[in-house]
This record gives C-alpha cells, sequence and structure tokens, in this order.
C-alpha cells in the first residue's frame, strides 16, 4: 500500500450485511460490534430487497438510523434475468427499487447485464442487451441515480472488454462499474487487465477473492484476484469510494438465489465467516 497516502483506510467499509444472518437485528448487532457504518441492503428478515414495500423500507430506514448504519447501494437483482425474459416487469421493478433507494437516501443502485443462455455467444444478443440498458440508463437519469454495473458470471458483462463496452457506450453520471474482483477470478479475467481497462468507470468496489482453480471464493488477499496491488493502484488513484465487504464463504440464507450453479461452501457459521472476512480486509487495508 502506498505509504504517502493510505487514502483506502479512510474510505468507507460497507458489506453485504445478510451474509450473516437473513434477521436485520443480527446482522446491525455484528456490524455495530465491527464498526461497520453502512451496508449495501439486498435482503433481511427473510426479503429480498426489490420485494420490500415503500413502508416496509421507510421502518428499515427508521431501524438502521437508530443504530447509526447508513445504505451505501441497494443491492438490486436488477439485470439478473435471461436475455429472453420478459424485460416490462423488470423496468417497473427498477422503478420500483429507484423509490426504496430515495427512501434509504442512497443514490446508489447494483444492476447487472442479463444472463445470457448458455452454449451462446454473448456478442449475438448485443443489441438486445444494449436496448435494456439504454431503457435502464435512461430511467435512472430521470430519477436522478446511479447504476452500478457489477461483473458477474455468465452475464454479457461477465468480462471485463464486455464491461468496457458497456461503459463506452453508457458509462457517466448514470452508469458507472462496481469491480468485483472474486467474479472475474472465476470468469478466468485477469484482474490486472480487467482494472487496466475499467478503472476510469469504477465507483464501487466489492471485497471478495477467488481462485482460478476451481473458482472457490476466499478471504481478501488469498486468491488469485490481485486484491494487494489493485488496492495499491486504487490508492495511488486516490479513490475514495465505498469498499463493500461480500464475503461469500459461508452458506447464508438465500445465497442459491443469487447464482446459477450455486456450489455449496460447506460452512455454515456464517458470523464467524464473516469475521474472517472482515479480518482479511483490515490486514490488506493494514498493508500486511
Amino acid at each position: 500500500m502506498s505509504n504517502n497516502k493510505n487514502v483506502l483506510k479512510e474510505c468507507p467499509i460497507s458489506c453485504f450485511a445478510d451474509e450473516i444472518d437473513s434477521s436485520v437485528d443480527k446482522q446491525m448487532a455484528l456490524m455495530e460490534e465491527l464498526g461497520i457504518g453502512w451496508m449495501e441492503f439486498r435482503s433481511g428478515d427473510g426479503k429480498g430487497v426489490a420485494d420490500y414495500t415503500e413502508a416496509e423500507a421507510e421502518a428499515l430506514m427508521r431501524r438502521l438510523e437508530e443504530k447509526k448504519i447508513g445504505v451505501s447501494a441497494v443491492g438490486s437483482p436488477i439485470g439478473k434475468i435471461n436475455i429472453t425474459d420478459d424485460f416490462e416487469p423488470h423496468l417497473e421493478s427498477l422503478a420500483h427499487v429507484a423509490e426504496l433507494a430515495k427512501i434509504w437516501n442512497t443514490s446508489y443502485i447494483r444492476c447487472f447485464s442479463f444472463f445470457i443462455p448458455e452454449g451462446e455467444k454473448p456478442e449475438k444478443f448485443r443489441d438486445e442487451v444494449f436496448r435494456r440498458m439504454d431503457r435502464m440508463v435512461e430511467l435512472a437519469a430521470r430519477k436522478n441515480l446511479t447504476l452500478l454495473h457489477e461483473n458477474e458470471k455468465e452475464i454479457y458483462g461477465d468480462m471485463a472488454p464486455r464491461c468496457l463496452e458497456l461503459m463506452e457506450k453508457f458509462g457517466g453520471e448514470n452508469l458507472k462499474a462496481t469491480f468485483d474482483f472474486a467474479n472475474f477470478v472465476q470468469c478466468g479475467q485477469d484482474t490486472l487487465e480487467a482494472w487496466d481497462m475499467l478503472k476510469e468507470y469504477v465507483a464501487y468496489v466489492h471485497v471478495k477473492d477467488a481462485l482460478f482453480d476451481g473458482g472457490r471464493v476466499v478471504p481478501a488477499g488469498q486468491g488469485d484476484g490481485n486484491l494487494k496491488e489493485i488496492f495499491s493502484r486504487l490508492d495511488k488513484k486516490g479513490y475514495q469510494g465505498f469498499l463493500s465487504l461480500e464475503p461469500h464463504l459461508a452458506d447464508f440464507a438465500g445465497l442459491s438465489g443469487l447464482e446459477k450453479n450455486v456450489e455449496k461452501r460447506g460452512r455454515t457459521d456464517t458470523e464467524a465467516a464473516f469475521v474472517t472476512a472482515y479480518e482479511a480486509l483490515q490486514a490488506l487495508l493494514a498493508g500486511e
């Protein structure tokens, strides 16, 4: 880590707290214990974020405010459907999530660029992906919000060159990139190459690492994601955004709904796994 800057140490740490427990009370309790003041809200109390009503969102906000916890981004599932699925109901869901984002006082909504049919070339679906992304970004612009595109396995924007395509076409105030190390590794994408391609568009970072051999998720800095080197580059760049902890080290409630062909991690001690992930992030920030 850069000795003359260390700006990353000042970056706010957020997390996917649903990996602690499905109970929001238990999520907040461990966050308070660790001193984490932000969450990327994805699910809680048995309900996915996009299924929250506005009244439920307001009630949740009051609970978070009592604990002095902010929402760094809405960890939405928008764009995580098949490119061949009906898009109109999904766009309506984005409009709903946009209202939730305002209640939670965040301008960030995570999004994806649609699952590509197995065995098909992503380029075959480029025009349809672009058509959908155009409408999503236009909606975000109307609502004065920013979509954060996460590189995810098996979607159009899984590899860095296609993420770059999306950023060059739509990048700006209403679409920026979330950089997820582990997802790139699991796709066979070198993260240093990805960083060089996407660094001007990255506005948010998911702290998650993985191994090329088998794709197993491991604590940050212990895999093939080049986290230490890229953290150094983020530091030199003066990055001041969120570092959002996404452990994926244990079998938490809702895991099977997040990924296709998900493999069980084997661990069920979700709180301990979360602490392991948090300590690994702290070690990276300390330059260890």
